[in-house]
């Protein structure tokens, strides 16, 4: 059975520039790092309200072959203004996937495409406010 979101893992030629990119994007260092044969191959954050793991892992280690087109699940992280993170994120280099759009009271979602290749998304979640909200 499913117990809770674990890793979030997205993939890099350069994981340093990565894990660099990640830390002015969240506020905050990678928490781990690994190294394979002297280059980083691995960078880990724990972020957010739950401590969920973001994980950078060098691409030669993806089990897919990389396309030209983002493609692959998105993984929405929860933010308090889906705009304002949009804008930062393409200021900051990401390319505009999907732009800002409510998809009903409570829900607006919004992604890019990080300088390494990755979907990342954002989302204000009524949902997710009410279970933080409860834990309180």
């Amino acid at each position: 059975m499913l117990r809770g979101l674990t890793t979030i893992t997205y993939f890099a030629d350069d994981v340093a520039a990565a894990r660099d990119w990640y830390a002015e994007v969240l506020g905050a260092e990678a928490y781990f790092a690994r190294e394979v044969e002297g280059t980083l191959a691995y960078a880990e954050f724990r972020i957010g309200d739950y401590q969920h793991e973001l994980g950078i892992i060098d691409r030669r280690f993806a089990s897919v072959a990389r396309t030209e087109e983002p493609t692959g699940a998105v993984a929405y992280w929860a933010v308090d203004d889906v705009a304002a993170t949009y804008e930062r994120l393409l200021a900051l280099g990401a390319v505009g996937h999907d732009e800002p759009t409510e998809r009903g009271p409570g829900f607006v979602t919004a992604t890019v495409v990080d300088p390494f290749g990755n979907l990342l998304g954002v989302m204000e979640n009524a949902h997710y406010d009410e279970v933080l909200d409860s834990l309180r």
